[in-house]
């Protein structure tokens, strides 16, 4: 590369919780420049996660964050080209990635599922991933299973 890596941007914390995740969550659910429909929309999920989750101990925030973790993969597989053979080849995920990953794949099963509104359909997510089920988790658990199965080719990392 002739040029210098570009610099990091960085992203301000959100005004309840003072939280970066939490920010770049909602840059995420963002559409078309909508960031306080966003933020209302991701806040009500944490409300309804809130009422719905009452036994739990944890507060809502501390919920969504373990719910990220839960559906946040380790491993996937890339693809690599070598001697006209296309091989799938199992990769450990840098920290930015996995973060996003799993974000992206909490909200676009979210929007997948039926449901009245948005931010309930989030919070049914959330709910999911918090106890290991759900299309996001699927998503994680097939990525760890693609990767396993592959792992013969792992000494094609590059």
């Amino acid at each position: 590369m002739r040029k210098a890596k570009p610099k990091k941007r960085v992203v301000l914390p959100d005004p309840v919780f003072g939280d970066q995740k939490v920010s770049k969550f909602v840059n995420h659910l963002m559409y078309d420049g909508k960031k306080n429909t966003s933020y209302s929309i991701f806040y009500n999920a944490l409300d309804i996660v809130k009422s719905k989750m009452e036994s739990e101990e944890k507060s809502p925030l501390e919920i969504w964050k373990q719910a990220l973790d839960n559906i946040t993969p380790m491993v996937e597989v890339k693809s690599r080209r070598i001697g006209g053979a296309t091989f799938q080849v199992p990769t450990e995920i840098r920290a930015g990635r996995k973060e996003s990953v799993s974000m992206k794949n909490m909200i676009a099963f979210a929007r997948k599922r039926g449901g009245k509104s948005m931010a309930e359909k989030l919070a049914a997510e959330i709910m999911d991933a918090y106890n290991n089920q759900g299309g996001a988790y699927k998503r994680k658990e097939d990525m760890h299973r693609m990767a396993e199965a592959n792992r013969a080719f792992a000494h094609f990392r590059f």
